[in-house]
């Protein structure tokens, strides 16, 4: 049942881990968003949608920390929970930023574009398209490169966080056996104390009919000796 439960953690933390990434990906995909609204409120859409499902798998790994047995795997898992929590939480306020940031660019390309298409300068707006997509070609590599180093970040501290759970469930394990190993030597000693005692009581009865045995012999000596006519 323990090991089911660790399975369930577990891949309720990877997909945790999954649905941050795809939110991070998103929120750069906003910032790097050229317009137009239409294309900001799709990729805002997604990650509201991608938040809900992120809240609900935090919720249910909290829930699994409840129902944990060990106070040791209960403890790590509400410690995993509140970095969630404080992550999700880190990634809306990432959200806002960039959606403040794509309006304001947006409004400035669509700016320019009327100035652009008013004074006819087709040439000045092919060059700065250019420039753009460069500038975004180069966001993007370095928005890859980030999303690579947090995967590895979170596979790692999801190892360390495993490796402790294993050690502290060996730790736990070893404790039983001895408890176990201990409750066997005290009962076995039990049994040899009232074994002695039965011993002892039997041997005190044996004694006392062999005294009994021996006055009444040296009482039917003395009474042969001292009184024949008897």
């Amino acid at each position: 049942m323990a090991a089911s439960s660790d399975v369930h953690v577990r891949i309720c933390g990877q997909e945790i881990i999954k649905y941050d990434l795809q939110i991070k990906a998103l929120i750069q995909d906003i910032r790097e968003c050229p317009g137009p609204q239409a294309a900001l409120r799709d990729l805002n859409a997604e990650v509201k949608e991608k938040l809900s499902q992120l809240r609900l798998r935090i919720q249910d790994l909290e829930q699994m920390s409840r129902e944990q047995d060990k106070e040791t795997d209960r403890l790590a898992i509400q410690v995993e929970t509140e970095s969630q929590r404080k992550q999700m939480l880190s990634n809306q306020t990432a959200w806002r930023k960039a959606n403040l940031a794509c309006k304001l660019a947006i409004d400035s390309v669509e700016k320019d574009e009327l100035l652009d298409q008013a004074a006819g300068s087709t040439i000045r707006h092919r060059k700065a398209t250019k420039e753009s997509l460069v500038h975004t070609s180069s966001d993007i590599t370095e928005s890859l490169m980030s999303i690579s180093r947090m995967m590895a970040e979170q596979v790692h501290h999801s190892e360390d966080t495993i490796g402790s759970l294993v050690t502290s469930s060996k730790t736990v394990q070893e404790t039983n056996d001895e408890f176990r190993s201990m409750t066997g030597t005290i009962h076995l000693g039990r049994k040899l104390i009232l074994k002695y005692n039965r011993r002892e009581l039997t041997d005190k009865l044996l004694i006392f009919l062999a005294l009994a045995l021996f006055l009444a012999t040296v009482l039917y000596i003395l009474k042969k000796r001292l009184f024949p006519f008897i």
